[in-house]
Order: structure tokens, then sequence, then C-alpha cells
């Protein structure tokens, strides 16, 4: 197990992300990100990891050097399409509707980042997750939006609250979906703090 003592500094206020570290036993605090996001890839796995880098260096530049970073970004992609959070609810019953009885993907991507001694190390990676929904009503979709559930989710979803009615399989990391892969986060962060970097 890792030791209690080693914190992560989660640059994120998810609190589905800070759920799931709990669980595993990974100790951390939070710095949200406040960086401006900059999107200079289209492949929904680059952005991801683009984006995530992006949110732990802002939050290292901020702490003291030697402190470890971990930065995420969750995306939904429907034919290498991204959807990402619904601007309003008309726009999520619309992601709703593209993703009914269809599969899709979500990716996260996630960085471990490190200031030291005036150089950075930096380990990046994303995990992918395939997620095929039934077919959802004109009834269900709009009762699932009033109900505010996908208004702050990724693809107008989250798997973990009522949408879980809809979900036909998954093939992959379910916790991805819900925000980390935070396995291969611990699985990560272990060879790290074993080999001291």
């Amino acid at each position: 197990m890792i030791d209690q003592q080693d914190v992560l500094v989660l640059a994120s206020q998810s609190p589905r992300r800070r759920e799931l570290l709990s669980r595993v036993g990974i100790a951390f605090r939070v710095t949200p990100s406040t960086v401006e996001e900059r999107i200079t890839k289209t492949a929904p796995d680059e952005v991801v990891r683009e984006l995530s880098f992006q949110k732990a260096e802002d939050v290292a530049s901020k702490e003291p050097e030697g402190v470890w970073v971990l930065g995420a970004d969750t995306v939904v992609a429907l034919a290498g399409k991204i959807l990402g959070k619904p601007a309003d609810a008309e726009e999520a019953k619309d992601m709703l509707r593209q993703l009914s009885g269809r599969s899709h993907s979500v990716y996260t991507g996630v960085t471990l980042y490190r200031r030291m001694d005036g150089k950075t190390t930096a380990e990046t990676f994303s995990e992918e997750t395939k997620v095929t929904f039934y077919p959802m009503t004109e009834d269900e979709i709009c009762r699932y939006v009033d109900s505010g559930d996908p208004m702050d989710k990724a693809g107008a979803y989250g798997i973990q609250g009522p949408a879980a009615a809809f979900i036909q399989c998954i093939e992959g990391d379910y916790n991805n979906v819900v925000g980390l892969p935070v396995a291969a986060v611990y699985q990560r962060w272990k060879e790290i703090l074993r080999h001291g970097k």
C-alpha cells in the first residue's frame, strides 16, 4: 500500500475524482487549476493528455518544489467527435439523442507532474473505455435532463447516477468513465514512489 505521508495535489475540484482517490487510499489535497485551456490536438486521446498536462503544470507552478501534482481531463467521443459538457438543457438533450442506442468512447488523460531542482518530471497517459447505450425514448431523455444530472458532465451523462439505467455494456475501466482511471493512477504513483523519482 501507498504510505499516507505521500500526498498528491489534485488539480481538480471534481468530487468524483476526490472520491475515487480516497477509495483506493491515496492521500491528497486539492488545488484546482485556473489555467485557460489551449487545445492544439484533434484526436480525443491526445486532447485529454494535453489538457491534463496543462492543468498539472499550472498547479505545480504555484506549489513548492518537490510536490507531485495530478492533473486529469475527461471527454466523451462519438465517432471521433468530442462531446464536452453541455452548455444548456437543449444541448444535453441533443448529446443524449446522439448517444442513444450507440457505442462511444470515454477518454481520461492523466498527468503526474513535479518541479525539482529547476527541472520538471511529467508522466502523462490516457485511458479509453467504450460505453454502449440502450436506445432512449424522447421522454426518458427529457426526464433525465430535467433531473439536472447531465449538466456538469462530459457527454451529458454520469454513469454512476440515473443514467446507469441506459448503459448496456462497458469495455474497459468503469472508474475511467466516472472521471479517473484510479487503478492506473495508483499503479503509476506506486512506481514513482518506489523509484524515488
